[in-house]
């Protein structure tokens, strides 16, 4: 049974008209991945699963509830966000920033728990960044504010999973520690939908990709069925070579006279 649905969904991508229409089932245990050049709507279509954003027609499907009709304490009960950007509103230290992620679980007014303070701290040594509890927020590097913003997600503890290029500013041993937590997360029958710009990392990691193309066109379906060198060519228009390595593509971009 699907988790997230989308009927006939169009997003609302200004200056574009009517793109395809999405109709996609996400199931627990599935780990997908959005691919396409900038400008698709990878980010519009990911705020728009979360209802941030109206559709321009269609509707989002919440455990086969309309998400439009479901207050957002619910959501947030099941479904989770991390941001490509982020703005602070407000100071505050880094354990003060994983903590909101149980905000949804408290009554209003109600003040974090032992449980709670535990689970935060938790995540944040998952993410190597337990040290820097203290820290105010905004006194981190990029990479360590990613791992923050995923350790927050943890301490939330949603169902659904919703990544906005989880990771951006990291380097390549936490891009790994990052990608193994989320396909863990999905051996846990939870949901991963997440943007990437990063071909190799969809290939190793993901269970499904959809593919997105500036003119709204759209196409998904399994991993090893949509990441075919000729689809990926039209959609980033760019040549590409492609080897395996430990049984998964990798794609090189061919640079221009070879």
């Amino acid at each position: 049974m699907s988790i997230l649905q989308t009927r006939d969904l169009i997003i609302n991508v200004p200056s574009r008209a009517d793109g395809f229409p999405l109709s996609i089932c996400i199931e627990s245990g599935q780990v997908w991945g959005v691919l396409g050049p900038n400008g698709a709507g990878k980010t519009t279509l990911l705020h728009t699963l979360a209802g941030l954003l109206p559709a321009r027609s269609g509707q989002v499907f919440l455990n086969n509830q309309a998400l439009i009709e479901l207050k957002r304490r619910a959501i947030a009960r099941q479904l989770g966000l991390v941001f490509q950007e982020r703005q602070d509103s407000f100071p505050a230290t880094v354990l003060e920033t994983a903590l909101i992620g149980r905000h949804p679980w408290l009554s209003p007014w109600q003040s974090e728990q032992a449980t709670d303070l535990q689970r935060a701290q938790q995540a944040l040594a998952t993410m190597d960044v337990d040290h820097l509890s203290e820290r105010l927020l905004s006194t981190l590097s990029g990479g360590e504010r990613q791992r923050v913003a995923i350790a927050t997600l943890m301490t939330q503890d949603p169902n659904i999973w919703l990544l906005d290029e989880p990771t951006n500013h990291l380097d390549l041993h936490h891009q790994v520690k990052v990608m193994s937590l989320l396909r863990d997360q999905a051996t846990l029958n939870k949901t991963v939908f997440m943007c990437l710009h990063d071909l190799n990392l969809a290939a190793r990691w993901c269970s499904h990709i959809l593919l997105l193309y500036t003119n709204g066109d759209a196409c998904w379906g399994e991993a090893k069925t949509m990441l075919q060198p000729s689809a990926l060519e039209q959609l980033y228009s760019q040549k590409l070579i492609t080897v395996e390595v430990d049984g998964a593509p990798v794609f090189v971009p061919v640079c221009a006279g070879q």
